[in-house]
């Protein structure tokens, strides 16, 4: 964005390095920009490759699916502004610089810019039915670090920008809007609310035969709210009680996040890139490509992404060394084949090993101690619920519910 030619410019698009962007993106959401001066962006739908992947990609898809189809499409309409997502979006380059530009304070830096530039009075578009391919992660580590961003991250911003918040010109209801919902509740109540009562309070209960919980708070709201969540997503519906349980567990690491966010300890400032099996890869593409060059009678494939002509080349002479040693490898493990080889045991050294999540595994024992205890005590209901919780935090603690990622 400092290159002298940007100045030529008027809008800028920016995709994280797993996206796939259609050829027609930039026709499907440059022209709302035009007669449109107020509008600082146009913001995509993520879709992504994986979903049906493990238990884990599908659990992530119900969750995005309502942060788009609701939290951000509904927004999008009523305020004409949500948080931007950090990619598959076009920027009015002026919106940023109004704005104060990127900045690096935090570590949800577009969140930053989205909520600047709300208070700055720009408005946003999300477009439901525009699409952008891209990946989700397929293992616990790498999710449960994204999400310790995500949630730590808006509880920085929230302590830095809440005196913008109150001096800016915005309406009040706007202003309200940005505290309660967009930070305070999605962020800090729910993971709060969900810590506090299913993993502390409820296993707690159990061993003190004065305290009850009444079963709306334990069963009634709990299935509401996931039914709710689940909605956008109605093929998912089959998984809304490991969704509901498995929110639950991943409320220790949003609750940990937010509070070390808001008090600003030492993992507040950890960024991490998000682990990826390179499913949007596009190195297939691009080497299909770089043949069509030296063959210009060939049917042309279908583009997945721009490349130049110098570009491709490159990545046929890339290829073609690649190759080449990989046949010299291929020839000395023939050699080797054909002496008297060594038994050796059959191992799995390409396969990452399960890592152990302690907090998870305390939590599972507490709960299912507590399970043990209601059973003794006859508590009906709270049995099955600290039972299959205390399931699921062992499942997540040994590291069981998604695919290892190297």
């Amino acid at each position: 964005m400092s290159c002298d030619y940007v100045k030529d410019y008027e809008f800028v698009a920016i995709f994280d390095a797993d996206f796939q962007p259609n050829p027609d993106f930039l026709k499907l959401t440059v022209p709302h920009f035009k007669g449109n001066p107020e509008l600082g962006l146009v913001q995509a739908r993520w879709s992504f490759v994986n979903k049906d992947e493990n238990l884990l990609t599908r659990l992530q898809n119900i969750n995005l699916c309502f942060h788009f189809e609701v939290e951000q499409q509904v927004n999008g309409v009523y305020l004409n502004f949500f948080g931007f997502n950090g990619t598959a979006g076009v920027w009015r380059i002026k919106a940023l610089e109004d704005s104060g530009g990127w900045m690096e304070r935090t570590t949800v830096e577009d969140m930053d810019i989205a909520v600047r530039a709300h208070l700055k009075g720009w408005k946003f578009i999300f477009l439901n039915d525009v699409k952008v391919l891209c990946e989700l992660p397929e293992s616990y580590e790498a999710y449960r670090k994204q999400q310790h961003r995500w949630h730590s991250g808006p509880m920085q911003l929230f302590r830095l920008c809440l005196p913008a918040v109150f001096k800016s010109k915005i309406p009040f209801w706007k202003k309200a809007n940005l505290v309660m919902l967009f930070f305070l509740l999605r962020k800090l109540v729910l993971p709060f609310y969900s810590f506090t009562l299913f993993c502390v309070i409820l296993p707690l209960t159990m061993f003190v035969p004065e305290a009850e919980l009444p079963i709306w708070v334990i069963c009634y709201i709990p299935v509401l709210l996931s039914i709710l969540n689940i909605l956008p997503a109605p093929k998912s519906f089959p998984f809304i009680i490991p969704y509901l349980l498995f929110e639950n567990t991943m409320s220790v690491t949003k609750f940990n996040a937010m509070v070390s966010g808001l008090f600003q300890l030492g993992s507040s400032y950890e960024w991490i890139v998000t682990k990826k099996a390179g499913r949007t890869s596009s190195a297939d593409d691009i080497l299909s490509l770089a043949e069509e060059t030296h063959v210009p009678a060939r049917p042309a494939a279908k583009l997945v992404r721009g490349v130049s002509e110098g570009g491709l080349q490159e990545w046929g002479k890339l290829r073609e060394h690649e190759a080449a040693e990989w046949a010299n490898k291929e020839d000395a493990a023939a050699a080797l084949a054909a002496a008297p080889a060594t038994p050796k045991k059959s191992s799995k050294a390409n396969k990452k090993p399960n890592r152990i999540f302690k907090k998870e595994l305390a939590l599972a024992f507490l709960l299912l101690t507590a399970a043990t205890r209601s059973l003794l005590s006859a508590q009906g209901l709270h049995f099955y619920f600290l039972l299959f919780q205390g399931v699921t935090f062992l499942a997540v603690g040994l590291d069981l519910i998604g695919e290892q990622v190297s």
